[in-house]
């Protein structure tokens, strides 16, 4: 009897699986496409897989291409802008924090501006339209190299090293689109390690881009980043973005959740680098002396070991979780920036600054991976222009704060500041998101309430 009635459920399960009529009682003249399970209908074939393959490769190499053509151009212009403002116009510090803080706000209205049209309209035009702005602002400054021509040109490029060569400080309102569309092409699985081979490509051309204005006097650097930045626009007439398929439906109420909480960690990750990133390089021509051709070289050694260690980063998310990646990396950069303030020594002075960028971008694609995938897939340009915006508004206060406190003399104030806002910023990703970044995970729509508190298991967050 129990051999017969595990034969009888084995029959049922293999009816209920593969459509059997004579146990479901279905009728017997239905066509060849119905008596395909449904289960089966949709399974790509090899082929379409390897279409598939393909297709993502060559959107992968298309934005690498540009991604690597604009970071170049921005290392030259990031060499290239203190020389051309401190040496050349004979201007101050606070003049060149000044154009910094053009370069932040225009940034942030513009990112504004580019994530609702790319929600609205789409995310390869919208990218494209930023990808010019370069070119056209470092050839605006080639053409008439005065204080107010450069202010111009700040307004349309962005000319700001608050994000660092990797980061997108040259430039920056095409960062949010950008990862916007690199969130398009890849899968949750996989995407932290895209942002970080990108980023890591993008910052091996930032650091031979800062490397060859060693080549070129101030004024004809940006000349090649017009020209270099305008060749990698062209890979964008040939991109076309898929389908977004979100790997889970988040909810309104926690999406507005995610970026508000992003926005106050980024708002405090804004103030910090804008009081030390853009003035590192001035630090050293002010306190140092150090010549044009030799600072070249440091920046392009410090792009390539920033770009070097983004590729830890899926390593640091899946060890330890994006919290604790950016509480480990940026508290030891907070000890490296306050002995370079406390101690006055050229050559230990450079070997932190070859580090500090390092750590400071280490866990970046880890933080970019878990905003998108706390955000609705039809919000991901907004959600993380907000983010941009909070960043690069209080990196504009805080970039007039340290020219000021640089033209006085008080160059080691900076560094203190930092560390005082830095530490708050990590007590709060630990309050916001708990020690492994799941902490205030709210349930999503497709799931029960009870999986975020921890009664079913979500296998999407393990």
């Amino acid at each position: 009897m129990a051999a017969y009635n595990r034969a009888e459920a084995a029959a049922r399960i293999f009816a209920a699986e593969f459509g059997d009529r004579l146990t479901t009682g279905e009728p017997l003249n239905q066509s060849p496409t119905n008596q395909m399970p449904q289960s089966t209908q949709n399974i790509p074939t090899p082929a379409d897989e390897l279409t598939q393959k393909r297709e993502q490769r060559l959107r992968l190499i298309l934005l690498i291409l540009f991604r690597c053509a604009r970071t170049a151009a921005g290392g030259m212009i990031m060499v290239a802008l203190p020389y051309l403002v401190l040496r050349n116009l004979h201007a101050g510090s606070f003049a060149l924090a000044m154009l910094y803080v053009i370069g932040v706000l225009s940034t942030a209205a513009l990112s504004i501006g580019v994530g609702y049209l790319a929600d609205r309209w789409d995310y390869g035009g919208a990218l494209l339209l930023t990808g010019l702005m370069v070119p056209i602002s470092a050839w605006m400054v080639y053409a008439e190299p005065n204080y107010w021509m450069i202010c111009a040109a700040s307004v349309i490029g962005g000319f700001a090293a608050t994000g660092s060569l990797i980061g997108g400080g040259v430039g920056g309102a095409v960062q949010s689109v950008q990862s916007a569309v690199v969130a398009r092409i890849t899968t949750p699985e996989n995407r932290t390690r895209y942002y970080a081979v990108l980023a890591f490509l993008g910052g091996i051309a930032g650091a031979l881009g800062a490397l060859t204005v060693h080549f070129f006097t101030v004024r004809n650097a940006f000349l090649a980043a017009a020209i270099l930045s305008l060749i990698g626009c062209v890979p964008l007439f040939f991109l076309h973005l898929p389908h977004y398929q979100p790997h889970k439906k988040v909810t309104r109420e926690s999406s507005s959740r995610a970026v508000r909480q992003f926005g106050i960690t980024g708002m405090l990750n804004g103030f910090s680098q804008g009081l030390i990133t853009p003035f590192l390089i001035p630090f050293f021509v002010l306190v140092y002396h150090v010549s044009r051709q030799h600072m070249s070289v440091f920046a392009a050694l410090a792009s390539t070991t920033a770009s070097i260690s983004l590729l830890a980063a899926p390593s640091l998310e899946r060890r330890f979780g994006f919290v604790r990646s950016i509480t480990f990396t940026r508290a030891l950069g907070i000890v490296l920036l306050m002995i370079m303030a406390l101690w006055h020594n050229l050559a230990f002075g450079l070997v932190i600054y070859l580090i500090y960028p390092a750590l400071r971008i280490a866990a970046l694609p880890a933080q970019q991976s878990a905003l998108i995938e706390r955000v609705e897939h039809g919000s991901m340009g907004r959600a993380l222009a907000i983010n941009q915006v909070a960043r690069l508004s209080a990196a504009s206060a805080a970039s007039m704060c340290t020219g000021y406190l640089f033209d006085i003399s008080a160059v080691e104030c900076p560094f203190f500041i930092y560390a005082v806002v830095m530490a708050a910023n990590i007590v709060l990703y630990y309050r916001f998101f708990g020690h492994d970044g799941k902490k205030n995970d709210p349930p999503t729509a497709s799931q029960p309430a009870t999986a975020a508190l921890g009664n079913v298991p979500d296998k999407s967050e393990t």
